[in-house]
């Protein structure tokens, strides 16, 4: 089986790990962000076999959704009418998923609005990507920032995407721009990597509502 055809099933887990957290209620009032990441580690082992994730597991609610993976914002108890996003890494087998959805509690029709963006502008974005072969990374993420824009959305990090791959894909050389979908990429991301393989994305849509008070968030395969 080939690495995309690996990747792509890997995601397809995933989906279904999101799938029996929604189920599960797991994402609900009166939780703490730390509660749901414990209980989607426990669902995830003994539902589909996952011990290891590849990067830290992102619960964020309320104004925390606000913040980029690399922050560490305090824990958050989850409201009666609120947002959460979770962003999983889990690895199945040995091939690593990177998956991201956005839950709205409640019937705020702002936050109601900012997450049914989500997927049409994933799939803008990614036939834009398709379609301008050679593009870099800084030019996708600028076109990301600007499809956003265009839907009334300021973008909520400080890139819209990273290499996937084979657990472990990171390594020393892994916090390298070239690797980022973000504005010092000059490289041509269709660009395969210095053994010549193929390099495979994850495309990340982190939108913030004008009012600055909160966000939402998808991430899946490019």
């Amino acid at each position: 089986m080939s690495v995309m055809a690996r990747l792509l099933e890997a995601q397809a887990d995933a989906a279904r790990l999101f799938e029996a957290i929604a189920a599960e209620r797991l994402v609900r009032p009166g939780r703490s962000e730390r509660q749901i990441s414990e209980d989607v580690y426990a669902l995830a082992e003994a539902r589909f076999g996952v011990r290891t994730h590849w990067h830290k597991r992102v619960v964020r609610a309320g104004a925390n959704t606000l913040c980029p993976y690399r922050d560490n914002p305090p824990d958050r108890v989850v409201g009666e009418r609120d947002i959460v996003f979770l962003d999983l890494g889990p690895v199945f087998g040995r091939v690593e998923a990177d998956f991201g959805r956005s839950f709205v509690l409640g019937d705020d029709p702002e936050m109601h609005r900012l997450v049914a963006d989500l997927a049409p502008l994933h799939a803008e974005c990614k036939a834009f990507f398709h379609s301008h072969p050679g593009i870099t990374g800084g030019d996708f993420f600028a076109e990301v920032k600007r499809a956003c824009a265009a839907r009334g959305w300021s973008y909520g990090g400080p890139y819209a995407g990273h290499l996937v791959g084979d657990f472990p894909h990171e390594n020393p050389k892994s916090e390298h721009a070239l690797n980022y979908i973000g504005d010092d990429n000059s490289k041509p991301m269709d660009a395969p990597d210095e053994d010549g393989n193929p390099r495979y994305w994850i495309l990340e849509i982190h939108i913030v509502h004008p009012s600055g008070q909160f966000a939402a968030f998808l991430e899946e395969m490019l």
